[in-house]
């Protein structure tokens, strides 16, 4: 799946760089939507999610939030682009997958309302924005497709990704002091 992320990944050709047979692959994963919802949790074991998103939870501030979650994500979304991208392809004709990916993306939402609450509740989310239209276009800036569009379509770097979404991120939720504008 990270070699061709969405593109052709058969369970035929899993069971082979595997070492195993497609018939052993089918006794533990009838469907490939099952295999692909394992590997999301498996791949959130492996890369300690958890402890990666402490950052995002333990800053002082919401505009702190806001930056680490967009670091967290620029860095992680590279991680599981490749089991993103097949799930993202299986969502119209797999009901499994579609569950798969839905829950995924309502985790990547919920950490965006934490970060606009956080705004909020610190005074600092910009007159224009509720939380929840806040959230709507930060859920919607970090989407997988907008960074696929960002760095595989426009040629962006990971680090261009991330502190340009953090400085447009500040500037579009952020409020303004008004003593820096004199």
């Amino acid at each position: 799946m990270e070699e061709q992320p969405g593109h052709g990944v058969r369970m035929s050709d899993i069971a082979k760089a595997a070492g195993i047979s497609r018939q052993a692959l089918y006794l533990h994963f009838p469907a490939r939507s099952d295999l692909l919802i394992s590997t999301t949790r498996y791949v959130d074991e492996v890369l300690n999610v958890g402890a990666r998103l402490e950052p995002v939870w333990n800053a002082a501030t919401g505009a702190e939030q806001l930056n680490a979650l967009i670091a967290f994500w620029g860095e992680h979304v590279q991680q599981i682009y490749g089991v993103a991208r097949a799930l993202l392809s299986m969502r119209e004709s797999d009901a499994a997958a579609a569950s798969a990916w839905d829950e995924r993306m309502d985790a990547v939402r919920e950490g965006c309302r934490t970060a606009m609450e956080a705004l909020h509740r610190d005074g600092q989310l910009s007159d224009d924005w509720s939380v929840e239209t806040g959230t709507d276009l930060l859920w919607t800036m970090v989407s997988i497709p907008s960074w696929e569009q960002l760095t595989a379509g426009c040629g962006w770097t990971q680090d261009d990704y991330v502190e340009r979404l953090q400085r447009q991120a500040a500037l579009t939720f952020v409020k303004a002091d008004p003593q820096a504008l004199v």
